[in-house]
């Protein structure tokens, strides 16, 4: 934006906050009777975690989204780096550039990413499920199934649920 010739660096608005609607669909999710039901809701789920700011990281995210399902990986982690610059604020940017790290197989990055995530977006099952997936390519799978337990907890019909093993690492552990 220009204003009496000069350029002003235009900013993010706030993160709408869908805790509310999220949290019912954590309860919609648990009571699902099947597969088919809980997926549509993990969709909904979906549709408010990529519910971005305003247009312009909307289109950001949706264009990041579109060059890595085409698997232009270069021009997606652009798109994430420019939503994660403009949008700071907004877990789901982080958690979209994580992917493009683990796909890359960018282990420590994708870490990074996923932490600041779930700092912005703390119930965010893609992020927590990402981030169980990283720290087992880490070697690190006490902590990771932590964090499935966590995402299964919340959905418990999350596809990643057959990663969990038995027995329950201890939550307790300090090096969780």
């Amino acid at each position: 934006m220009v204003t009496g010739g000069v350029a002003r660096a235009e900013t993010c608005p706030d993160v709408t906050d869908h805790s509310v609607g999220f949290a019912r669909l954590v309860d919609m999710i648990r009571a699902a009777p099947d597969q088919r039901t809980a997926r549509m809701i993990s969709n909904e789920m979906w549709a408010l975690w990529t519910d971005a700011p305003d247009a312009r990281a909307q289109a950001m995210l949706d264009r990041g989204m579109a060059r890595r399902a085409d698997l232009d990986l270069v021009g997606a982690q652009a798109d994430f780096d420019a939503l994660v610059a403009y949008c700071p604020d907004y877990g789901e940017g982080y958690n979209q550039r994580a992917i493009i790290h683990f796909i890359r197989r960018d282990y420590d990055n994708a870490l990074t990413d996923l932490d600041r995530a779930l700092a912005l977006t703390p119930t965010h099952l893609g992020a927590l499920s990402g981030r169980a997936m990283t720290l087992i390519a880490l070697g690190r799978e006490d902590q990771a199934q932590y964090d499935l337990r966590v995402a299964v907890d919340l959905n418990p019909w999350l596809p990643e649920r057959g990663l969990l093993m038995d027995p329950v690492p201890d939550r307790d552990d300090p090096d969780l």
